[in-house]
């Protein structure tokens, strides 16, 4: 459809004059000096984003029309953001988002019928599994703050979580597309709760419990929340049973709870979201990059100090650890007050409904839990960040999608961006032309 593809390209322009007027405002924050180079590198960003428009253009006429310029106004709104923190990472950011944007086209290129992926659903499944083991492997493995996070091949560092996630989602969508309605019917009633058949909700356990093994393995607190999330969402649309997230609610409670007794590195986090100030009131507790990222919030405000105005440093000892990570919406708050941070999850709600929209559109049961398992784990990242930094959640180490330095994560999501493109093209096609 020739008029979609028209407002995708009107709407990415507003995309490239934020990034112009951004890098515009870094430029006269540090030399006072308004520099044509703002408008080099926004040209440059209109110049990707236009090629990656003309391959939606001519591979998937059908797509939604506002999912890639919302992910593309989170890019260049984390680019500005990273470059005001620090030169060099942006360029590296830079360069991930050019590669990004390839495996995006090579992604919808090779994988125009997406449904050959339930064929090798456990392929898949072992695949997942096996990246999360990668971190724990000697000699590869990194860890950070007690996790197992990274994997260092050579020169190059990733994280095979952000990939995994995908994985274990397609191998969740294929397996209940075949077993949900044998999981509603088989279910049975106990002391008033309805338990799904083991024989059909065993494998689909087996793989998910494998993988939340491997979390726990790692000690990746954050994955393990959106994986867990991520599976509740895509049972309960399965089988319409709010009984079965109920279980899976309980479980997490009683899971949560012996995890804190078992796992320093899980009790700290949690001492620490309780009572980030404790070393104030010598009680167990007290984190320091928590109270700060507190107290960079509320020195914002309503309309925040202005861009390029939070202190980061205090000589060469960093004020607001990892800023360009895990702390990257504090600093947004910072600088741009509440109204700027609510601009930004503004912008991933707006994503969020386009996701869910695409799966109430599909019509084969793959197509439709596959978009809601994708789309939920993307909004499950963004709570698990942004609400570990508000305290509203312990915090764990993930990155907010497309603003946070992290080449792992714009790769894994502009892979979970190009799939839900892909779903949306089919069903937008199906309900359009005739059968």
């Amino acid at each position: 459809m020739t008029s979609a593809r028209n407002r995708e390209l009107l709407a990415l322009v507003p995309a490239s004059l934020l990034l112009t007027a951004g890098f515009a405002a870094v430029f006269i924050e540090r030399d006072d000096v308004l520099s044509n180079v703002s408008l080099t590198y926004g040209a440059l960003f209109l110049g990707l984003c236009l090629a990656a428009h003309v391959v939606l253009r001519f591979t998937l006429p059908y797509a939604d029309p506002y999912l890639f310029p919302l992910f593309a106004v989170l890019a260049c709104f984390g680019l500005v953001m990273i470059y005001r923190i620090d030169d060099e990472l942006a360029r590296e950011q830079a360069q991930w988002f050019v590669i990004g944007l390839a495996l995006f086209a090579a992604t919808i290129i090779l994988l125009r019928d997406y449904r050959v992926l339930e064929r090798y659903r456990y392929t898949v499944a072992a695949v997942g599994i096996g990246l999360l083991l990668l971190p724990r492997l000697p000699g590869i493995g990194q860890q950070v703050n007690g996790a197992y996070l990274g994997v260092k091949l050579g020169p190059l560092t990733f994280q095979p979580a952000e990939f995994a996630k995908i994985a274990i989602i397609v191998f969740l969508a294929s397996y209940l597309r075949d077993t949900r309605q044998l999981l509603v019917i088989g279910a049975r009633r106990f002391a008033g709760i309805t338990i799904p058949p083991l024989k059909h909700f065993g494998p689909l356990l087996a793989v998910w419990g494998a993988a939340m093994v491997m979390l726990f393995f790692i000690q990746d607190l954050g994955s393990s929340l959106m994986f867990y999330g991520g599976f509740l969402a895509v049972l309960y649309v399965a089988t319409n049973r709010f009984s079965f997230v109920a279980i899976g609610l309980a479980l997490f409670g009683a899971g949560s709870w012996a995890l804190y007794h078992a796992r320093p590195t899980i009790t700290h986090r949690v001492d620490a979201w309780l009572h980030p100030f404790g070393a104030l009131y010598d009680v167990p507790g007290g984190s320091y990059q928590i109270a700060q990222s507190v107290f960079a919030q509320a020195d914002g405000g309503l309309f925040g100090r202005g861009f390029g105005q939070a202190v980061l440093k205090v000589g060469d000892a960093p004020l607001l650890p990892a800023a360009q990570t895990d702390l990257i919406y504090s600093v947004i708050v910072n600088e741009l007050g509440l109204i700027g941070a609510c601009a930004v999850l503004c912008t991933y709600l707006l994503a969020v409904e386009r996701g869910f929209k695409i799966a109430t559109l599909a019509r084969d049961s793959f197509s439709k839990l596959l978009a809601t398992g994708l789309t939920a784990v993307f909004a499950l990242q963004v709570f698990v960040i942004v609400g570990g930094v508000t305290r509203v959640i312990p915090l764990t180490g993930v990155t907010l999608p497309f603003i946070s330095y992290g080449g792992s994560s714009i790769l894994a999501n502009f892979v979970l961006l190009a799939l839900l493109l892909l779903i949306s093209d089919r069903a937008r096609r199906e309900a359009i032309e005739p059968r």
